[in-house]
């Protein structure tokens, strides 16, 4: 059922690089936005089908909504502060990288790369080395169609890998939807939690992340990998991940869990077709209202494909890039990409010219 209630949502637009935007924002004419400038924004209103869609430059902006409640808070919401992740994410730094470490026979572009434990050691330090905050380990595939793992065959997937790196002291999160897995992962060292389910496949999950007060990426995904490109049908892809979102992060918090503990993750590829993932990555900005970071994950995904032809994932370097950067021009900050030292060395560059 459709709520009849009236819904809010802003999107800052037009990023400006720093001198501009610094300049503009003097005169009241941009306002910063998890460090990006921005000189305009949308307000979306929607009641049940009817959405409608204004751009205002920021006078006009905050003549006309100064007084209304609820699109202040979304606006006060844009430039969340979070202490305990930026200590734990970021350490120190503007932008954090998760690796991606599959320890899967059939994941969709590194399958069986990661099966002996020597060369996940090995992928995992370089990526280190080339840059990631955290390596994200995966015992079970999440790829369209993939067939479910049972918590038992990935703890030993993953065993392994988590206590020699551990041993290694890398940081690292468990991408799992299992209660059992998460909590065996944070007992042996694991510092965040990666659901794509959004906690919602395993009843017992939240009360593991609240026992151990470990922090949890909250991802929108229709459904389960086998079925979420049968139930990709939405009203306005855009405002229904969205609202989806803030309906987890109100659920969890009135549950127990700690805000600054959840990051949000739009679920790019899970549940959405070319142009609903299209429409995502060119409105992210939308979910910085949300008021909690965000993760994006574009690395490799079939999008590029649609676009540049490449029907081999480990071509779609490229694409990865392109898609990153957009992001980052909307102020996401957290990245999670298999080619770590090229996605780095684009994001710090980028950082340089745009930024300061």
């Amino acid at each position: 059922m459709i709520s009849s209630k009236v819904k809010y949502y802003l999107r800052p637009l037009s990023p400006v690089n720093y001198e501009d935007g610094h300049l503009l924002s003097k005169k009241k004419e941009a306002v910063s936005v998890q460090d990006i400038f921005f000189n305009k924004i949308e307000v979306i209103t929607r009641r049940e089908l009817k959405v409608k869609k204004q751009i205002y430059n920021f006078p006009q902006f905050f003549k006309v909504f100064d007084k209304n409640k609820k699109i202040c808070e979304l606006f006060n919401n844009l430039n969340y502060k979070n202490k305990t992740l930026r200590r734990l994410v970021f350490k120190n730094k503007k932008i954090s990288i998760f690796g991606i470490l599959n320890i899967t026979p059939d994941s969709f572009s590194d399958g069986g790369t990661n099966l002996n434990l020597s060369d996940a050691i090995l992928n995992a330090q370089k990526m280190v080395n080339d840059g990631a905050s955290f390596i994200d380990v995966g015992g079970e595939s999440t790829r369209p169609g993939a067939r479910p793992v049972s918590a038992h065959e990935e703890i030993l997937r993953v065993t392994p890998v988590i206590q020699r790196l551990n041993f290694k002291k890398i940081d690292l999160s468990l991408d799992t939807r299992n209660s059992s897995t998460m909590e065996f992962g944070i007992t042996s060292g694991v510092k965040i939690i990666n659901d794509v389910s959004g906690l919602t496949n395993d009843s017992k999950s939240l009360d593991v992340v609240k026992k151990y007060s470990t922090p949890v990426i909250v991802m929108h995904m229709p459904g389960n990998p086998k079925t979420m490109m049968k139930k990709n049908k939405y009203n306005d892809v855009i405002l229904d991940v969205y609202d989806f979102l803030k309906e987890r992060i109100e659920f969890l918090t009135q549950s127990g869990l700690k805000r600054e503990n959840i990051i949000v993750d739009p679920g790019i590829g899970f549940g959405k077709d070319y142009i609903q993932n299209i429409k995502l990555i060119k409105n992210l900005s939308v979910f910085h209202s949300l008021g909690v970071p965000l993760m994006l994950g574009v690395s490799r995904k079939r999008f590029i494909e649609s676009i540049s032809r490449k029907s081999n994932p480990q071509k779609r370097l490229g694409g990865t890039t392109a898609a990153t950067l957009l992001g980052m021009t909307q102020g996401i900050k957290i990245h999670r990409v298999h080619d770590v030292q090229e996605i780095n060395q684009a994001l710090i560059v980028f950082e340089r010219l745009f930024n300061k």
